[in-house]
């Protein structure tokens, strides 16, 4: 049986929509690496990038990166137009608004 791990919705109807079903055996393997991760863990990334056999892969990884109170913003300016971030957990960042440390 699948665990219904995010909801969402891409049209209207947004009825219980499930976004990402993990069987219960990939939650275990999730909670296992969450339990033996030397540091806090904030959440489970899971993305599609360029790559593989048929032109797409999967990359998943652990991370203990925060975005809880960050602040995204569409900025048109001299330099180019594009997402920006204001993240109020970030220790630093540069001025570009796109990268934090």
């Amino acid at each position: 049986m699948a665990s219904k791990l995010l909801k969402g919705c891409r049209h209207t109807d947004t009825k219980d929509c499930t976004v990402i079903n993990m069987t219960e055996s990939a939650v275990n393997a999730v909670r296992m690496a969450i339990d033996g991760a030397k540091d806090p863990i904030a959440g489970l990334r899971i993305m599609v990038e360029s790559g593989g056999c048929a032109g797409l892969k999967y990359k998943m990884g652990l991370v203990a990166a925060i975005l809880e109170g960050t602040t995204v913003d569409f900025v048109i300016g001299m330099e180019g137009s594009g997402f920006v971030f204001e993240n109020p957990q970030a220790k630093s960042s540069c001025s570009c608004g796109k990268s934090i440390a």
